[in-house]
C-alpha cells in the first residue's frame, strides 16, 4: 500500500512539474467579411465579396532554466476551399507560424534564433500583423540584452529558398522570393528605454533586396534600404502623447534611390472618465515627387499597417507603395460599455501629401465602428467600416465617380477562443 502511495505522490510530483515547464494552448478564430469597397473603391455593376476564414492555431511552449522553446502550427481555412473528400488542402495554408529557442547567455543577455514575431513600441515599423489571419513572422537570430529599465535588440537574417537548390549547394546564394518587401538579407537594432512618465526608442534597420538583371536573372548584390526614427511616449494621469519619426534612405527594389522618405505622427489621447477615452491625432507619409529613378515615397515596410490609415486597407496594406503619400487626420473615442464589452468610434480625413495629376488632393473620409463582447472563455468582435471617398480617391483607384458604387462599405464578425490545454 504504501508503495502505491508514493507512487501516486511520485506521479503527482511529475504531473505538477510538467504543467510547470510545458504549456500547451491554441487560438480557434473564425471570421465572417462582407466586402463591399474594402481595399479599394468597388464598381457599382461588381458584386460585393463575402466569406468565412477559420485561423486555427496549436501553441507548444517548454522552459528551463537555461532555454525556452516555442513552437506554433496554423492553418487558414476559407469554408468551401477544399472540395469534398480532397485528400490535401488546396489552399496550402498550413505552416509553422512560429518555432525558436531563446536561451539564456548570462549577465542579462539572451538570443532568440528561429522563426519568430518582430513586434516593437506601437507596430509601426515592425509588428505581429495579428489581424491577417496568416500573420506575420521573420526567420532571424535575435541578441537580446535587457537591464531594469533599458532593453537591446539586435536581429540578423539572411534569407535563402529552395528553387535553384544546386547553386544553394555550390555558390550561389539568390533569392528568388520576391514582392511585399521580402529581403535577403537584415540587419536592425532597437534601443529602448523607460522611465515613470515617459519612454522611447530607437530603431535602425537595414533591409538588402536582391537584384535582377533586365531579363529576370538574379544578378549579384542586393539594394539596401535603411530605416532609422524613434518611438516616444509620455502619460501622466488622464493624458497621453506618443509620437513617431522615421526617415528611409538608400535604395528600394529595383535599385531606386530613395531620398528624403519620412514618416511624422503624433497622437493625444485624454480619459475622460472610467469609460470614455478620447484620442487625436495626425500622421505625414511622404510620397514620391522625386525624379525617374528616385522616389521620396516612405514605406512602413514590416509593421502592423491594419492598425493605421483606417481598417479598410485603402493606404500601405499591399498597396500604395510609392504613390503620393498620405496625410492622416483622426479622432476616436472609446466607450466601455460594461465590464466586458466596448465600442470604438474613429473618424478619419485622408488626403494626398502631393498633388495628383489633376491638383487635387482631398481623398476622402472614413468611419470605423468596433464592438467588443467578452464572455466566459470566449470573445465576440464586431466591426463596419464606411469610406466617403472624395474626388481624389477616384483618381487614386482608377475610377469615375459615375461608375463606382454609391456606398463603398465593409463589415465583419469574429469570434475568439483561446483554449489552455496545459
Amino acid at each position: 500500500m504504501k508503495k502505491q502511495y508514493i507512487l501516486i505522490g511520485f506521479i503527482a510530483l511529475f504531473v505538477q512539474f510538467a504543467q510547470a515547464q510545458f504549456s500547451l494552448d491554441g487560438e480557434f478564430r473564425p471570421r465572417t467579411e462582407y466586402r463591399n469597397g474594402f481595399g479599394s473603391l468597388i464598381a457599382d455593376d461588381a458584386d460585393a465579396g463575402f466569406g468565412i476564414s477559420t485561423r486555427a492555431r496549436l501553441n507548444a511552449g517548454f522552459k528551463t532554466e537555461a532555454y525556452s522553446f516555442y513552437l506554433s502550427l496554423q492553418d487558414v481555412l476559407v469554408w468551401g476551399e477544399n472540395r469534398q473528400i480532397l485528400p490535401y488542402d488546396q489552399n496550402n495554408s498550413f505552416a509553422v507560424f512560429q518555432a525558436w529557442a531563446d536561451i539564456k547567455l548570462g549577465e542579462g543577455f539572451s538570443t532568440k534564433i528561429g522563426r519568430q514575431i518582430l513586434s516593437y513600441d506601437d507596430q509601426r515599423i515592425l509588428g505581429g500583423l495579428d489581424w491577417a489571419q496568416q500573420g506575420r513572422n521573420h526567420d532571424a537570430a535575435l541578441l537580446k540584452y535587457s537591464k531594469d529599465s533599458f532593453k537591446l535588440d539586435f536581429a540578423l537574417a539572411f534569407n535563402q529558398d529552395y528553387s535553384n537548390p544546386t547553386g544553394f549547394v555550390s555558390s550561389g546564394t539568390s533569392y528568388d522570393t520576391t514582392g511585399f518587401f521580402s529581403y535577403k538579407t537584415m540587419q536592425m537594432l532597437h534601443l529602448s528605454k523607460k522611465w515613470s512618465k515617459f519612454s522611447g526608442s530607437l530603431l535602425l534597420m537595414n533591409n538588402g533586396f536582391q537584384e535582377y538583371e533586365d531579363d529576370g536573372v538574379t544578378a549579384d548584390g542586393t539594394s539596401g534600404l535603411q530605416t532609422i526614427g524613434t518611438h516616444l511616449k509620455y502619460n501622466s494621469g488622464k493624458f497621453g502623447v506618443a509620437a513617431n519619426a522615421y526617415i528611409q534612405t538608400g535604395q528600394r527594389q529595383g535599385e531606386v534611390d530613395v531620398k528624403g522618405a519620412h514618416l511624422l505622427s503624433l497622437d493625444l489621447s485624454y480619459k475622460s472618465s472610467d469609460k470614455v477615452t478620447f484620442g487625436a491625432g495626425v500622421e505625414v507619409i511622404s510620397g514620391n515627387d522625386a525624379d525617374a529613378g528616385e522616389t521620396g515615397a516612405f514605406f512602413p515596410l514590416y509593421g502592423t499597417n491594419h492598425k493605421f490609415n483606417g481598417f479598410m486597407d485603402y493606404f500601405y496594406v499591399g498597396n500604395h507603395a510609392n504613390s503620393i503619400g498620405l496625410v492622416d487626420i483622426h479622432a476616436s473615442a472609446n466607450f466601455k460599455l460594461g465590464e466586458k464589452s466596448s465600442l470604438l468610434v474613429k473618424a478619419l480625413n485622408f488626403s494626398g501629401e502631393q498633388e495628383l495629376s489633376s491638383g487635387e488632393k482631398s481623398l476622402g473620409t472614413e468611419v470605423d465602428l468596433v464592438f467588443k463582447q467578452k464572455f466566459k472563455g470566449y470573445a465576440l468582435v464586431l466591426g463596419y467600416s464606411q469610406m466617403f471617398a472624395g474626388d481624389g480617391m477616384y483618381e487614386l483607384k482608377g475610377i469615375t465617380e459615375d461608375l463606382a458604387a454609391g456606398s463603398q462599405n465593409w463589415a465583419w464578425a469574429m469570434l475568439v477562443i483561446k483554449p489552455k490545454f496545459l
